[in-house]
C-alpha cells in the first residue's frame, strides 16, 4: 500500500449518487448519522459512479496498488467506513475506495485496516525479490502493529500476493521500463526507486 490522494468527486455525482441515496433514507425514516437496520438492503446507487472512481484513480486499487483494467469486471466501490456503520457514507464520494475485488472482500464491515487515504508515505517496506510486505520497522508501535493488522486482514502476503509483485519487479529487472513498472505497479516502483534499484 501506499498513499492515495482524493480525488474530485465527478460533476454529476450529487445527482446520480448522493442525492437518490439520502432521499432513500430519508423516505425509510433512517437519519443519515444512524446505523442502517440492513446494509445489504441499501440501494447501490454507488455502482452509478464504479466507473468514474476507476478513472478518477487510474486504474489503480487503493489496497493492492497495481492496475487492473475496467473490462475485467475486477473493479468495486469499496466503502472504507462500512456501508452497516453508518448509512450516510454508503453514498459519500470522499468514503469510496477503488479496490480490486479480493481486498474489499476481506475488508468486508471491518475497521481494523489503515486508510491508504491518511497513509504516511514509507508505512510498508517491500522485498523485491520475495514480494513480502511487512510494515516499516521506523514506525511507533501503535502504527506499526495497525500497519500489521492491515496486512493480514487484507492478506497483502497471501502466497499469490507475494508472487504478483515480486514477478513485476522481475519484470522490470528484464526490460528496465521504469514508466511501464510506475503505471502498472505503483507500489513496486515506489519500493525500488526507494531502495535505490531503479
Amino acid at each position: 500500500m501506499i498513499p492515495v490522494l482524493l480525488q474530485p468527486e465527478p460533476d454529476d455525482f450529487d445527482r446520480k449518487v448522493r442525492q437518490p441515496g439520502r432521499e432513500w433514507l430519508a423516505g425509510q425514516g433512517i437519519s443519515l448519522n444512524a446505523v442502517p437496520p440492513k446494509a445489504a438492503e441499501l440501494p447501490p446507487f454507488w455502482r452509478r459512479s464504479n466507473q468514474q472512481l476507476w478513472e478518477a484513480y487510474s486504474g489503480v486499487c487503493a489496497y493492492l496498488a497495481i492496475y487492473f483494467e475496467w473490462v475485467t469486471g475486477a473493479s468495486s466501490t469499496d466503502h472504507f467506513v462500512a456501508k452497516s456503520r453508518k448509512a450516510v457514507d454508503a453514498y459519500e464520494w470522499a468514503n469510496f475506495r477503488l479496490s480490486c475485488l479480493g481486498p474489499n472482500r476481506n475488508k468486508g464491515r471491518f475497521d481494523d485496516v489503515l486508510d491508504p487515504m491518511e497513509l504516511q508515505k514509507d508505512t510498508f517496506v517491500l522485498n523485491l525479490l520475495g514480494g513480502t510486505i511487512r510494515p516499516n520497522p521506523a514506525l511507533d508501535e501503535t502504527t506499526r502493529l495497525r500497519a500489521g493488522n492491515t496486512i493480514d486482514r487484507l492478506k497483502l502476503n497471501s502466497a499469490e500476493h507475494n508472487r504478483m509483485r515480486a514477478k513485476h519487479f522481475s519484470r522490470y529487472v528484464r526490460g528496465r521500463d521504469e514508466e511501464t513498472l510506475k503505471e502498472l505497479s505503483p507500489f513496486v516502483w515506489y519500493e525500488a526507486k526507494r531502495q535505490g534499484l531503479l
